[in-house]
């Protein structure tokens, strides 16, 4: 399972950041697992009410996600799944995504969290969308990730601007 060793992350006095989720609209079913996950988080770090767009499809998040971070937002999830087929397709809409929301976080020091499911198959997909009887839920690790990223990011800039 993907899930073994992941960190347990929590944020705190994080209600205050303007977080946007993008979701991608293929593969519905795993769409709704992944964004009702994000969603789920953001409300737990007590996030009531994040801006949530859709795109397209994953090719489309990092576009979106460069708006969004210009708009000043403090965190941004990105939402999405590619499942492998015949063709080559996969690897380019995959390493499309992964470079441009990786260009995104690093030209705008803004999290980008990458909760885009790159999958085998639409079984693997769905394992990890955060339905009943997934073993994980990748919307919502992936929308914890972007705010505990985005408040050590705070403390960061903080303590520098009381160290001038």
């Amino acid at each position: 399972m993907s899930g073994i060793g992941a960190p347990e992350l929590s944020a705190r006095n994080c209600g205050d950041l303007r977080v946007a989720v993008i979701a991608a609209q293929w593969h519905e079913p795993v769409m709704n697992g992944l964004v009702d996950g994000a969603l789920r988080a953001l409300r737990d770090l007590g996030i009531d009410e994040p801006t949530v767009l859709a795109v397209p499809g994953s090719f489309e998040l990092p576009a979106a996600a460069k708006a969004m971070a210009s708009l000043g937002y403090d965190a941004i999830v990105a939402l999405g799944v590619v499942i492998r087929g015949g063709t080559p397709h996969f690897d380019y809409i995959c390493q499309g995504v992964t470079q441009g929301l990786t260009q995104v976080a690093v030209d705008t020091s803004v999290p980008v969290a990458f909760g885009v499911l790159t999958c085998d198959t639409e079984e693997q997909a769905l394992d990890r969308a955060g339905l009943p009887g997934s073993t994980e839920d990748k919307g919502h690790q992936a929308a914890t990730a972007a705010v505990a990223t985005a408040t050590v990011l705070r403390s960061v800039t903080t303590a520098a601007a009381l160290d001038r």
